[in-house]
């Protein structure tokens, strides 16, 4: 299993793996139908092919040849500070260290930044817990993770990380 850099010719498997992976976190907490919406508007391969060109990012998969595991999408917002927006693993993979593998990357991706932060679902607690383990603390809240409307609390993590 390695991490590079997502292509053009990734972006229908990921969005693929994105809608399983929320479906299989998401939608007892939302429903199967708010689950659909989202990540057809969210992770649809037009959204995530905008995430290919965004100035200051990376935009990272997992693979192991056969199919891609994880990903995560990571971008510089100031001279100080970058924001983890995305990282998922698909189901049959969480518990293998693919969530670690990319987390350490995102982490080196901009090192002149001085910490990472990301908002994370608050009732997604395997999420919230994993990035607890990895040294983030909460620091906020916001009801509108992701975007402004979404109506989906989240907890705002930060890791100093140097």
């Amino acid at each position: 299993m390695w991490l590079r850099t997502a292509s053009l010719d990734d972006l229908e498997t990921i969005s693929a793996m994105l809608s399983e992976t929320w479906h299989d976190t998401y939608d007892a907490i939302y429903g199967k139908e708010k689950v659909a919406e989202l990540t057809g508007s969210w992770h649809s391969v037009a959204a995530l092919k905008q995430r290919l060109s965004k100035p200051r990012s990376e935009f990272i998969v997992c693979d192991d040849g056969a199919e891609i595991s994880g990903m995560a999408f990571v971008s510089q917002i100031d001279s100080e500070t970058s924001m983890l927006h995305q990282l998922y693993v698909r189901p049959s993979a969480q518990g293998a260290g693919v969530g670690k593998m990319l987390l350490i990357e995102v982490e080196a991706c901009f090192p002149d930044v001085r910490k990472i932060r990301l908002e994370v679902e608050e009732a997604n607690d395997r999420a919230v817990a994993f990035y607890e383990r990895n040294g983030f603390k909460q620091v906020g809240t916001t009801p509108d993770c992701g975007v402004k409307g979404s109506g989906i609390p989240a907890v705002i993590m930060e890791k100093v990380i140097w």
